[in-house]
């Protein structure tokens, strides 16, 4: 994980979150992202660290593609079965929100915050794997 302000973007925290995962985790994995991710930058770097991905392209890029004819090149490849597993990534993120402390973010350091999103995640991981209850 890794904490920006509140107004910055998704889509420029990419780059340093996938030099973390590949630090801690060097196995193959194809990244599941929403249009937000659909930047032609975004998809030239994951196309140069040879890391697939499922991004849906936007109305906008799509039209301007289908303007420039022959030249536009073709669609990005796109499985519509593959984003259904998104689901499970929302839900977490929606159990995660059901926090007060973390959907209201009372905590006046940002390194205090982030470790109440790091035990909350990890607690929430645990009580959705252990189908044991205490």
């Amino acid at each position: 994980m890794l904490l920006t302000s509140g107004q910055a973007g998704d889509n420029p925290q990419l780059v340093p979150l996938l030099e973390a995962h590949k630090i801690q985790d060097a196995t193959q994995f194809r990244l599941l992202a929403d249009k937000s991710y659909s930047h032609p930058a975004t998809r030239s770097e994951l196309r140069s660290r040879r890391i697939r991905h499922t991004i849906p392209e936007r109305s906008d890029q799509n039209e301007r593609r289908k303007a420039k004819g022959l030249a536009g090149g073709r669609p990005p490849a796109f499985d519509r079965a593959i984003p259904k597993e998104r689901n499970t990534v929302e839900r977490g993120f929606n159990r995660l929100k059901h926090l007060r402390g973390i959907a209201t973010r009372y905590d006046k350091y940002a390194t205090t915050f982030l470790g109440g999103v790091l035990l909350a995640a990890i607690v929430t991981f645990h009580e959705s794997t252990n189908n044991d209850t205490i």
